[in-house]
């Protein structure tokens, strides 16, 4: 990168305004409660996506005023204080016979959001930089699904804007010691899959910051996972760390709030009230699963079920006792390239530490998650000394982050050329349960890391089969309804048209950025003829 944006960007980055760092459920309070539990917006995410028309505090001393007057109306009350966020003018409508390609260039601009559009008193996190949002109903900045996202930019030949991504990560660490789960107040107790190491990587293959400029940040975000690990005894665990009885340490996902998510205040309130458990602790679980991403999926239920009914409930959800596959392998990945970059500064002894912290790793995953019978890699609940039995598309995440062995790899691709290859592309796990992150739905970020993870080992008939029976469902659906989506059902027969993903707390969400990330560059590799040229039906 030219010295000149260096400059620019680190005298943006300083004169980005310190945002007020309160929840909604903080400011509002008795307000907050209310809104929600009366349903005021249909999507719980709305009210805390609101813009204050005025100053919180004084929004929270009208309501206890005037909520006493006879022929209060709260409906009312929230439409003179607060501006719904509305999502209409982002929508993006394909031009009749436009290419795949083309219509997701033609996307990053609707998708991009600048510091200048933040508006003051809400929840939205500040930018320095610009930055591309999801889509639908995500209309801020979200961890993981951004590095999928740049991705495509990258391929766009959008350099300068996937390079203000990765700087505003890096700031985000600075500012808050984490990357939130998105850039919003109500996001800040929880972080999201660590790839912000990816990130760095991909900025500086595309002619932005040598990655060696990220290494305080990386270092940053590593002790946000480990904080605590030092004082554990075997057995015990702290925030996002377990230490294990045979020595090392592995993480897990936490929130370190355990209220309902602010975003899905009724939805949680209800699976508490269902559950029979402790609410903290079952509200700490659904709050954890959010970090992971995968929120929600039979993955992190106590007790799944091979046949599992449509709606099944979320009350056994135990994910804070799960010490997960993936995350430690991008734990591993980021050890790894703190190691290196240590090395490359000449700090022997930084570099000696994270590199022997990564073989721990290392070796604690194969003793605990690798199972050699079904060539596989399972998570492992830490508080039961047992491995999970679901089989999920986590499996392949060691591939990607080259935590596996060249054995482990073999076994990891007919495992799921057996048992999680769909005809429209890599399956999210074994079993239906009505949740998103469950049969019948696949992924982009899943295709991705599947299809890159493989050929990282020489896998590459599988490796093609993926990305092509992927770009094929992408493809057919754009054709035929002009868009992209959040995720796909790939679980249908073979003879059933493509078609966008069901389950979840909302419904499928247009846009989207991962999607059109992962499809990007595909649709540039051999065999993509197909998806390239295909195109909107003339309306």
């Amino acid at each position: 990168m030219a010295p000149h944006f260096t400059e620019q960007r680190q005298a943006a980055a300083s004169q980005c305004p310190p945002a007020d760092d309160r929840t909604p459920a903080d400011r509002y309070q008795e307000l907050f409660v209310a809104v929600q539990r009366e349903r005021v917006f249909a999507d719980s995410k709305s009210f805390v996506d609101c813009i204050p028309l005025a100053e919180p505090a004084a929004i929270l001393s009208a309501y206890r005023t005037e909520r006493e007057d006879p022929g209060f109306k709260l409906l009312d009350f929230v439409h003179r204080f607060f501006r719904a966020p509305d999502f209409a003018p982002h929508e993006y409508v394909s031009a009749p016979g436009q290419t795949l390609a083309a219509h997701i260039d033609a996307l990053w601009p609707v998708l991009t959001r600048t510091p200048r559009a933040h508006p003051v008193r809400g929840s939205l996190l500040p930018l320095p930089h610009p930055y591309v949002v999801p889509g639908g109903r995500f209309d801020e900045l979200y961890y993981w699904d951004s590095y999928f996202t740049m991705l495509g930019l990258a391929d766009s030949g959008c350099a300068d804007l996937l390079d203000s991504m990765t700087d505003n990560f890096a700031y985000l660490i600075e500012t808050y010691g984490h990357v939130p789960n998105g850039t919003r107040t109500y996001y800040l107790s929880r972080s999201q899959p660590p790839v912000f190491a990816l990130m760095t990587e991909l900025s500086e293959a595309h002619g932005g910051q040598r990655a060696l400029h990220y290494l305080p940040q990386l270092r940053k975000e590593h002790e946000y996972w480990m904080d605590g690990a030092e004082g554990l005894r075997p057995g015990e665990a702290s925030r996002r760390v377990v230490a294990l009885t045979g020595g090392g340490w592995l993480n897990r996902y936490w929130d370190d709030r355990d209220t309902p998510r602010e975003e899905s205040w009724r939805e949680d309130v209800a699976t508490a009230a269902e559950s029979g458990r402790p609410v903290a602790e079952v509200y700490r679980d659904l709050r954890a699963a959010a970090e992971s991403g995968w929120d929600f999926s039979s993955r992190w239920l106590r007790e799944p079920r091979e046949s599992m009914a449509a709606g099944e409930s979320l009350a056994t959800i135990c994910t804070t006792r799960l010490l997960p596959v993936d995350l430690n392998a991008f734990m591993h990945k980021l050890e790894c390239t703190i190691a290196r970059l240590s090395r490359e500064t000449g700090d022997g002894a930084a570099a000696e530490a994270f590199g022997q912290a990564a073989m721990s790793r290392q070796a604690a995953m194969n003793r605990l998650m690798w199972n050699p019978a079904q060539g596989a890699y399972f998570d492992w609940d830490w508080r039961d000394a047992r491995q999970r039995q679901c089989l999920t598309a986590a499996t392949v995440v060691p591939l990607f982050t080259g935590t596996a062995s060249r054995a482990q790899a073999a076994g990891v691709a007919d495992a799921v050329r057996g048992r999680l290859l769909a005809p429209g592309g890599l399956g999210t796990t074994e079993w239906a349960s009505g949740q998103q992150w469950d049969r019948p739905n696949g992924w982009a970020p899943l295709q991705w890391m599947a299809a890159c993870g493989l050929e990282n080992y020489g896998i590459s008939a599988l490796a093609r089969e993926i990305r092509a029976r992927w770009l094929e469902t992408v493809s057919r659906v754009y054709e035929r309804e002009s868009k992209l989506v959040e995720k796909y059902t790939v679980r249908n027969v073979a003879s059933e048209p493509p078609m966008g993903g069901g389950g979840g707390e909302y419904p499928l969400q247009d846009g989207f950025g991962w999607t059109n990330g992962v499809t990007r560059p595909w649709l540039e590799r051999p065999g993509s003829t197909a998806a390239h040229s295909r195109r909107t039906r003339k309306r």
